[in-house]
């Protein structure tokens, strides 16, 4: 029986959503494109997008974890490792 409790994590759909919350083209967001120096990011965004992470996700992400929300990489290997622990 497939587990159905935590949404799969596809890079593709990340980008997107990371793209979505910044207002920015899709192509500009690449794996290592560092948000605050990159894209830009103020405190605010980044909050954002956690926010967004935590909602679509359904994980919580700790204090200590945010430092890990540089990059698309980054951010995905936070969920992946997260979205693996919930199971």
């Amino acid at each position: 029986m497939p587990e159905t409790t935590a949404p799969a994590l596809d890079k593709e759909e990340l980008r997107d959503l990371v793209a979505d919350v910044l207002d920015l083209d899709v192509a500009e967001v690449t794996d290592s494109a560092h948000f605050m120096e990159d894209l830009e990011v103020d405190s605010l965004m980044a909050l954002e997008i956690v926010v967004r992470l935590e909602k679509e996700y359904g994980v919580r992400l700790a204090e200590s974890e945010l430092a890990s929300i540089t990059s698309l990489l980054g951010t995905y290997e936070l969920l992946a490792d997260k979205l693996r622990a919930a199971r």
